[in-house]
């Protein structure tokens, strides 16, 4: 499955750099920095397995319409339990010295939203991606300028706020309650900021023609 590799590579770049940025604005608001290492545990973790989620997703898409399967709700719902499944890896990994408690009937609906967009996406690319077509090109041709940067905010926006969501499950000493809504309060409003400016950078690096030997899908985000 190349392609889904390749659209599964660029994810990556994408979601790390978009954590990276959001950890860095967030500490350079809060005065007390050595006072967060569950918000950057929780924000480590929560990358790698929206990584793999959309890694699923992606693979599952190419395929379906690659066999011209429809991407109806029955995909969307095996997509919905495998992201559970990979949940539970994830808070195996976050137990301590976070407890998080996801709250599905919260989380749900937005997932499903990401879940649908990433997939007409990527429908919408495999319908103009030939294999002489390099990904970057592909992804030029197939959505204008501020379409795509349109899409790629949408879907740090759906990151965004499921991380709140996992934000506001942690469960923490007593002690520790001011600080998490102090920090959560700004959470969400930092992470679309961060979507805003990161979105428009990476569509630009997308669509420019490159006479490097960059490998084709490597946006060199960071």
């Amino acid at each position: 499955m190349h392609r889904a590799r390749l659209l599964a590579d660029l994810n990556r770049q994408l979601l790390e750099a978009y954590s990276r940025r959001t950890t860095a604005a967030l500490r350079a608001r809060l005065p007390l920095p050595v006072a967060l290492p569950w918000l950057d545990k929780l924000l480590l973790v929560n990358v790698e397995k929206e990584v793999r989620k959309d890694a699923q997703v992606l693979r599952r898409s190419v395929q379906a319409t690659k066999t011209r399967q429809p991407l109806d709700d029955e995909l969307v719902a095996a997509l919905l339990q495998s992201s559970r499944e990979i949940d539970r890896d994830f808070l195996a990994q976050a137990r301590s010295p976070l407890e998080i408690p996801i709250r599905y009937e919260v989380v749900n609906p937005v997932r499903i939203q990401r879940i649908r967009r990433q997939l007409a996406a990527t429908e919408t690319l495999c319908a103009v991606w030939t294999p002489r077509r390099k990904l970057r090109k592909a992804l030029a041709e197939t959505f204008p300028a501020t379409e795509l940067e349109r899409l790629l905010f949408d879907l740090m926006v759906y990151y965004a706020r499921e991380t709140q969501v996992l934000g506001e499950s942690v469960r923490m000493p007593a002690l520790l309650s001011p600080l998490r809504r102090r920090v959560l309060a700004g959470l969400y409003e930092t992470m679309e900021r961060t979507a805003q400016a990161l979105s428009r950078e990476a569509a630009g690096r997308i669509r420019r023609v490159k006479t490097s030997r960059r490998p084709a899908g490597e946006a060199g985000l960071s």
